[in-house]
């Protein structure tokens, strides 16, 4: 009877987590935010047991690189990159992942990581998933939807897009989660309508980015065919539930020549808004290495 588990995992143990089990038929029984490892470990304890495991984790799960970016991430940011989901680089230069607190969580619970092992009733697996480009493949999504907290983005256009993040979810995977009878989804849906303050949908984005990454554990299980990996077992992987088709011109609207120093200031108030527990000038830094990465 596996349970399909979704953690969007906080890169240290002082941020949020949020975590998301699903039955063995793909109903959602459980979804919360923890911040330690020991409250990561009671959830699974009390919602998985003993049970096999699929978990889709968001968070660097195998980084074998002293410096740099993976190819994982190179292969993301080409793929979509122009839809907004690009990915950060991981690599051990950042105490975060030295080792990556996924990994860390993958052996605590005997998680086999290599995406070439399949899950079974005696084989518990974890891979590595984003929920940006998710969301684009899933949705059919010409932009990543502007949910999360950035410069520029007040209550109510974030509202808007919580509405859209929701609602598209209701669509794709409510029938299989049972979203429409699940008091804890409504408590959210609930929450992210009446949202008046940034932080009334922050401390939903956790919980819900989770609810996704369950769902993508369910489709590693059930729907393998779908999915595809970007990267290799041995340098790092991210799986990703399909790829646009790079001839497909999905309409967006035409936009000025951007100003290179104007966008480097966004990356930077972006990484920022994601990866709070930097300083601006890491963050700075940060853009900087994704900016040579991505010209190699």
């Amino acid at each position: 009877m596996t349970r399909h588990v979704g953690i969007d995992l906080a890169w240290g143990t002082t941020a949020r987590t949020g975590v998301a089990v699903l039955d063995e038929a793909g109903r959602l029984v459980h979804s919360s935010s923890v911040v330690t490892d020991a409250q990561i470990d009671d959830v699974l304890a009390e919602h998985v047991g003993a049970a096999p495991v699929v978990a889709a984790i968001d968070a660097p799960l195998v980084v074998p690189n002293a410096t740099g970016m993976r190819e994982a991430e190179r292969l993301v940011t080409r793929h979509f990159g122009r839809f907004s989901a690009g990915a950060y680089p991981a690599n051990r230069a950042n105490p975060h992942f030295d080792p990556p607190r996924a990994e860390s969580l993958a052996r605590r619970h005997g998680w086999a990581t290599d995406p070439g092992v399949r899950p079974d009733d005696a084989t518990s697996v974890a891979v590595e998933v984003y929920p940006h480009p998710a969301m684009v493949m899933l949705f059919g999504l010409d932009r990543v939807l502007p949910y999360k907290a950035r410069r520029g983005r007040d209550v109510a256009s974030r509202t808007a897009a919580w509405q859209l993040l929701l609602d598209h979810l209701d669509r794709v995977a409510g029938t299989l989660l049972g979203l429409p009878t699940s008091p804890r989804w409504a408590e959210i849906r609930h929450a992210a309508a009446a949202a008046h303050r940034p932080v009334d949908l922050d401390r939903l984005e956790d919980e819900v980015d989770a609810i996704v990454c369950a769902y993508l554990a369910w489709l590693w299980h059930h729907e393998p065919e779908r999915m595809v990996v970007l990267g290799t077992a041995a340098d790092g992987y991210i799986v990703v539930p399909g790829l646009p088709d790079p001839h497909e011109a999905r309409s967006r609207p035409t936009t000025p020549r951007r100003d290179p120093d104007a966008a480097r200031r966004r990356a930077v108030d972006a990484v920022l808004a994601e990866m709070p527990m930097l300083t601006p000038e890491a963050a700075r830094r940060l853009v900087a290495i994704v900016s040579v990465e991505l010209q190699a």
